[in-house]
């Protein structure tokens, strides 16, 4: 069935061999692959749970936790919740997460309250806004970031595991050595503060793991959290490729339904279109235009790549994906389909999609 989602798993494992081997052998830091770019895929997921390298499956969803809660133990794997508890998931959290970022004490102490109920302790990270202005408590309020933390530690019912920060995902922010070592300096206080080393500092995401190749790191930094790196080859800061990754472990492939030569101008006064914006078209005269079976329902048309560089993407609809195939002469006919390499936005939001099929090679 198409369109479907083709999900190459030596290759998804050869990734994440090639980032365990920058992050943990040659940075030094622990592993935790991000799972929520495939919404949990239980195939995809055995094998990160079985990857030796692997430190931590973390995913912003506890719904996406729970369906491989029964993987980690047996492969000595702990989970992670990236976006911050809601209070009303709590009890979830705390019976099927391992450990949870916050930022908010009201959140840690209730937290703290359902552990004592279900008798566990949960871990803590304790994250700080570098200046990204995502999630975090700020920077520049350091004293307070202390006395949260010394809190946290005399509380029973939770861990303080570690501190963390994520930059690049809203204001997008580099991390830098200088942006990471106010985290690390901070983590420094605490760490007098509290009497101990804590086992956990998080430098952030794929947009990180370039300064380990370029010898940028913070030696303080121990654990990186890494989903676009494994899944796409990409470093998120500058767009590089992960030395020994590739682009291609996954792949969208759809269908041509239709297939005609028509004009590259709509005829007629042009309004907004389904989408509630004005499109711009180009001239190109008569063109071959091809559309596929899939739309922006199934994903976003505008971070996919065709494999045939000679096809251009001209646009779609809700249902639909329209192409220009007249580079293409005679290669393509009704029902043949056509591949694309996916950015990360495509490639959320067609695992996400019901209608588009999963396939494993």
């Amino acid at each position: 069935m198409y369109p479907k989602l083709i999900i190459d798993m030596k290759k998804l494992e050869s990734n994440i061999d090639a980032c365990a081997k920058i992050a943990k052998d040659d940075g030094g830091c622990s592993l935790m692959i991000v799972t929520k770019s495939l919404c949990a895929d239980r195939t995809v997921c055995e094998m990160i749970a079985k990857h030796p390298k692997v430190d931590f499956l973390a995913d912003s969803r506890v719904m996406n936790i729970k369906k491989y809660a029964d993987l980690l133990a047996p492969n000595g794997k702990q989970s992670v919740l990236l976006r911050l508890p809601m209070m009303d998931e709590i009890e979830d959290l705390v019976k099927y997460v391992d450990i949870s970022q916050n930022s908010e004490m009201v959140t840690i102490r209730a937290i703290a309250e359902e552990a004592k109920k279900q008798g566990k302790v949960h871990k803590i990270i304790l994250m700080v806004d570098l200046g990204d202005l995502r999630e975090g408590m700020f920077y520049q309020n350091e004293e307070s970031i202390i006395e949260a933390a010394a809190e946290i530690e005399a509380m029973d019912g939770v861990e303080l595991l570690g501190m963390g920060t994520n930059l690049t995902c809203y204001g997008a922010i580099i991390p830098k050595n200088d942006n990471l070592s106010v985290l690390c300096d901070i983590a420094g206080k605490v760490e007098e503060k509290i009497g101990r080393k804590l086992e956990l500092i998080s430098g952030g995401n794929s947009s990180s793991i370039y300064l380990i190749w370029k010898g940028d790191m913070p030696e303080k930094i121990s654990n990186l959290r890494l989903g676009e790196s494994f899944l796409l080859g990409n470093d998120t800061a500058y767009g590089e490729t992960v030395p020994g990754t590739v682009h291609d472990a996954m792949l969208i492939e759809a269908q041509i339904i239709e297939l005609k030569e028509k004009p590259s101008l709509p005829i007629g006064e042009v309004g907004k279109d389904a989408f509630g914006q004005v499109p711009v078209y180009e001239d190109r005269g008569v063109i071959k235009r091809a559309i596929l079976g899939i739309g922006k329902q199934d994903t976003d048309i505008d971070g996919m790549i065709p494999l045939d560089d000679r096809i251009d993407i001209l646009g779609g609809s809700s249902d639909h994906m329209i192409l220009d195939l007249t580079k293409c002469g005679e290669d393509y006919k009704i029902g043949d389909t056509v591949k694309f390499k996916l950015e990360y936005g495509a490639l959320l939001k067609a695992a996400t999609s019901e209608y588009v099929e999963k396939e494993y090679v």
